[in-house]
């Protein structure tokens, strides 16, 4: 599998990201987010950092970028898009996922491991049975996902919610930590 790993300014795990798909078999390359193009790839990973500035919502600006006509394609053409931290943001931002991130509860960085569960089975969890507990790391000021009523009642109904915190760390609505569309 050809992977593309789209680096914006201020991007800090998209290295990271690039080796850990290459240990997993993928060709893996670096996209800079000024291309209009998604090298060939057949996954798309927005990865983690501090584009433009926490004051401005990490994903704010950066879903403007040239390479996210790119994603958005991809994804409306059934390919496979993961958002990490300011990636996820950004695929909120640019209305690909609903919600939005906000900044955490008592307005606190968090930098450690955290338990998730895994609530549905998706292409990116199906080897992990439903209930099973992961540990992550985070990193972030602004991880607090967010939504609506209404659509949270989606989520729920048609089984978006993919990962759960097991122990809140930042405020995240229904202890949200992972969706898909």
């Amino acid at each position: 599998m050809r992977a593309a790993v789209v680096v914006f300014p201020g991007s800090n795990c998209d290295r990271d990201c690039v080796r850990a798909l290459a240990g997993l078999g993928a060709e893996a390359v670096s996209v800079w987010h000024e291309r209009v193009d998604l090298a060939g790839a057949e996954l798309v990973v927005l990865p983690g950092g501090f584009a433009h500035g926490d004051y401005l919502r990490t994903g704010a600006l950066a879903r403007f970028s040239p390479v996210m006509e790119a994603v958005r394609r991809h994804a409306a053409g059934g390919g496979h898009v993961v958002g990490i931290c300011k990636g996820f943001q950004i695929l909120c931002e640019a209305g690909m996922l609903p919600g939005a991130l906000r900044r955490n509860d008592g307005l606190k960085f968090i930098c450690r491991e955290v338990g998730v569960s895994v609530e549905t089975a998706s292409d990116f969890t199906r080897r992990a049975p439903i209930g099973r507990v992961l540990r992550m790391p985070i990193n972030h000021f602004e991880g607090n996902y967010f939504c609506d009523d209404a659509t949270l009642a989606h989520l729920r109904a048609r089984d978006r919610i993919v990962l759960r915190y097991v122990d809140n760390p930042n405020g995240s609505r229904d202890d949200i930590a992972g969706i898909v569309n």
